[in-house]
């Protein structure tokens, strides 16, 4: 009898089979692009090479589909030090200083496990920041979910929430902000959107590249298992209410782990910058991703050992050695002689670290196993999946879209403000991000809850201002328009708190790219947040692509999310939005119109949204904020707030909420003006010392600016319009805000 141990690949179908049974059609390879498979290589692909090919090719790897949009992006001024293209993007802010940052979904995984989903996007996340050397210092989410009166989005929020709290709290990031909104187009496909922020000093600077023939490959941080193979592929594909979802497709994190793969990239960086040529997360397409593309960008090619590589499970095939997503992993390039060192410092942190490969000059792709070569491609065939050509047609909705704007009934102002106060979009969320650390690290300065979250920069007197930000309503009537608009809130929440705006990151949550409407839809969106970037002098220095977003062929409502990052030079310019004192002066910058499809409003009293989106004024965007940002820094100003959903009335209220104060406002327009969503506006209160001085220098200025009233001491919001009033205690409004959400997530 034969003692020899079997190979583990003596299982797999063959070639034939694969090309017969069309086994690669599972994976996502069309029939076409099989056939270019067939023909580069000369002959059939066996198992390993047709499962890296559908993985490489997949639209979250290779975004062969979204490509052409995102071409259109504007990515350069004289801040990038890093553009798109590594594992994130990077900003000068001055004194030999950078901050790093990017943005990644995790929509399919926190819909089939939302606890694992969500916990491992932070993750995913915070190992793009750290490979290029930075220190992460502020992670941020943005959210959507279905209706809260459905149980399983519910249960979806729950586990989502629990898994950003349980990863990022055990790691010791804070988390700085960000943002959540409800509509049933989300029930069958939430979104988990995660950002996250770092810093580091410019000549520690890493990017993902395997230069140098002869250079050794070194795999570090936690062993391969079989979880999350061919991620990126399920990840690529549409839900159906008729099939289970892939669950093996979904990885599983650990924080603790992670954090000592962060101080020892971090600490290696340091020690031996010198040595390492280049660092990559291994995060969708694992070991594959990272290895194949830090060769094809560095020209050069790769040759693994793969039984080099730690192993959790016995008997894994090269196919799953590829294609797992385990966490906690990373991979870099250190030079020929000086692996040594490198490798012992991570092994002292209790890590796996070892050698499994070397670059090559022959721009080849070579897998070797138990003595054999499983593996043999061109590299840059592996790694750029042919484009397909795909058709764009403007949505019907758009196409037929009633140019008048809803105009909304309010017939007690004080009812319907607490009505809005009660939707789940403009609700609370407090006791949503009170399960996050937000002080973690002791450089918070504004929590989440307010414009934006600011964190100090230690040794100096700079903060950075951060933000996440999307209204999906708006993209779902013009995607053009509602792109532009999700710029510019995120710019108005920067400069809110007191910060410039400098750059900006993405993820570009969409349906299916094969629907001409929904292709449409992203092209549209990006030549919109490409213009706006331009105005504001926002580079787009990273971001994400998730397609595919969408159940039963009902697709998501496109959400193209934004994250910027501001710089505020000097900490005694950090604003906040709520109201300081009695007496204070309250304004209104930038001017009303009926801006009401696609609003808060609209959708509470009708159920949807509809109609034309009303106008945006790019250039009144951009004044109003120049000036904003200038009287805060002149110190005249003692709160801002940005207006979004449901206008000035629910900005007046919030400003109101953190202090027990009151208003008294006038406005010479009708009721309804109080819920318009008219983009472009802030609300400030100035200290009655600066009045004066405030007045000057609205003069100065070619912006319209209009006083409303003043705060006061008596906690009661009173607000005259010239159709009606409202007349509501603060402590009733507030806690109507505060317990609209856990109200409905007990039900």
């Amino acid at each position: 009898m034969s003692t020899q141990a079997s190979n583990p690949m003596d299982n797999e179908p063959s070639p034939e089979t694969i090309a017969a049974e069309k086994i690669y059609a599972d994976w996502g390879l069309t029939d076409h692009e099989f056939d270019l498979i067939v023909k580069h290589l000369g002959r059939l692909p066996n198992y390993t090479e047709a499962g890296i090919f559908s993985g490489m090719w997949s639209e979250h790897c290779s975004y062969k589909k979204s490509k052409p949009a995102l071409r259109k992006f504007w990515s350069r001024n004289d801040r990038v030090l890093q553009g798109p293209g590594e594992g994130a993007g990077i900003l000068d802010i001055g004194d030999g200083q950078a901050v790093v940052f990017k943005a990644e979904s995790h929509n399919h995984p926190s819909f089939v496990e939302p606890y694992e989903g969500a916990a491992t996007g932070v993750g995913g996340i915070l190992r793009d920041i750290f490979s290029m050397g930075a220190q992460p210092i502020a992670v941020l989410d943005s959210l959507r979910f279905g209706e809260l009166d459905n149980p399983k989005t519910r249960q979806i929020l729950d586990g989502v929430i629990a898994g950003i709290a349980g990863y990022g709290n055990a790691i010791g990031i804070p988390n700085l902000g960000g943002e959540i909104a409800f509509d049933d187009s989300y029930a069958g496909n939430p979104l988990v959107n995660v950002m996250s922020v770092g810093l580091v000093d410019q000549d520690a600077m890493q990017v993902g590249q395997a230069k140098g023939s002869g250079n050794t490959i070194i795999y570090v941080g936690a062993k391969t298992g079989r979880d999350g193979i061919n991620g990126a592929s399920f990840a690529s594909a549409e839900f159906s209410t008729e099939e289970a979802a892939d669950r093996s497709a979904v990885q599983v994190g650990d924080p603790f782990l992670e954090k000592l793969v962060m101080d020892a990239t971090i600490e290696a960086i340091k020690k031996y910058g010198s040595s390492i040529i280049g660092i990559q997360d291994m995060g969708a397409a694992g070991l594959l991703s990272s290895s194949s593309e830090m060769a094809s960008k560095a020209g050069t090619g790769i040759r693994l050992d793969l039984d080099q590589v730690p192993q959790r499970e016995a008997n894994l095939t090269p196919y799953e050695l590829m294609l797992s997503e385990s966490q906690e992993r990373m991979l870099l390039v250190v030079k020929k002689g000086e692996e040594q060192p490198v490798i012992d410092l991570f092994k002292q942190a209790g890590l796996d670290a070892v050698a499994v490969g070397q670059v090559t000059d022959d721009g080849r792709y070579r897998l070797d196993y138990h003595g054999e070569t499983v593996t043999d491609v061109d590299i840059d065939f592996l790694t750029h999946a042919p484009e397909p050509k795909l058709d764009q047609e403007m949505p019907e909705r758009i196409l037929r879209a009633n140019p008048n704007q809803y105009q909304p009934v309010v017939e007690d102002g004080t009812k319907v403000l607490k009505e809005l106060l009660a939707q789940p979009t403009i609700a609370s969320k407090a006791s949503l991000f009170r399960h996050f650390d937000t002080q973690v690290r002791a450089d918070t300065v504004i929590k989440p809850g307010g414009d934006a979250g600011v964190t100090r920069i230690r040794g100096t007197k700079k903060a950075l201002s951060m933000t996440t930000d999307v209204n999906a309503h708006y993209l779902y009537l013009d995607p053009y328009v509602g792109a532009q608009m999700a710029v510019a809130e995120a710019s108005r929440n920067i400069v809110a708190t007191g910060g410039l705006p400098i750059g900006m990151t993405d993820c570009l949550n969409f349906g299916s790219p094969d629907n001409p409407q929904v292709y449409y839809e992203l092209h549209q969106a990006v030549e919109g947040m490409t213009s706006m970037a331009k105005e504001l002098n926002t580079p787009v220095i990273s971001g994400n692509v998730s397609l595919y977003n969408e159940t039963d062929n009902q697709a998501i409502e496109p959400t193209a999310m934004v994250g910027m990052v501001g710089l505020i030079e000097d900490n005694q310019n950090i604003t906040r939005f709520d109201f300081k004192q009695p007496g204070d002066r309250l304004y209104l910058v930038g001017k009303t119109e009926d801006s009401f499809n696609g609003s808060e409003i609209q959708k509470m009293q009708t159920g949807k949204v509809s109609g034309r989106l009303f106008d945006f004024d790019a250039l009144a965007e951009v004044a109003n904020q120049k000036f904003v940002l200038k009287a805060i820094q002149a110190g005249l100003v003692a709160s801002a707030h940005d207006l979004s959903e449901g206008g000035l009335g629910v900005a007046l209220a919030e400003s109101a909420f953190p202090n027990d104060l009151g208003i008294k406002v006038g406005i010479k327009a009708p009721m309804a003006q109080l819920f318009s969503e008219t983009s472009g506006r802030f609300v400030l209160s100035v200290h009655p010392d600066q009045v004066d001085a405030f007045d000057q220098f609205v003069e100065a200025a070619n912006v319209p600016v209009t006083a409303l009233g003043e705060v006061t001491q008596e906690p009661e919001l009173k607000i005259l319009a010239q159709d009606g009033q409202i007349a509501l205690s603060t402590a009733e409004a507030k806690q109507i805000y505060q317990t609209a959400i856990p109200k409905l997530m007990a039900e």
